[in-house]
């Protein structure tokens, strides 16, 4: 299981019909190989305290992701971030 894999503590959620995605905008037409089809845009959204979105990063690139997201925690507040 990709959480176990990864030693995550914390509960993932599956989004099988894609619901979540096409609400977020992340389930989109994307082109490989010279293919088209639908699928996920890898994105970050986050989540303040009242529940609403206040930031989104889209195409993300993983390298470095996190650090970018933590200093946007930061930013907000979340001084408990590490």
């Amino acid at each position: 299981m990709f959480r176990d894999k990864y030693g995550l503590n914390f509960p993932l959620l599956s989004d099988a019909s894609h619901a979540v995605a096409q609400q977020y905008g992340a389930w989109r037409e994307k082109e490989r190989d010279g293919q088209v089809s639908m699928g996920i845009q890898r994105s970050t959204f986050l989540i303040d305290a009242e529940g609403h979105v206040a930031r989104v990063w889209r195409n993300v690139n993983v390298d470095g992701h996190d650090e970018e997201v933590l200093v946007a925690l930061r930013e907000m507040g979340g001084t408990t971030v590490t």
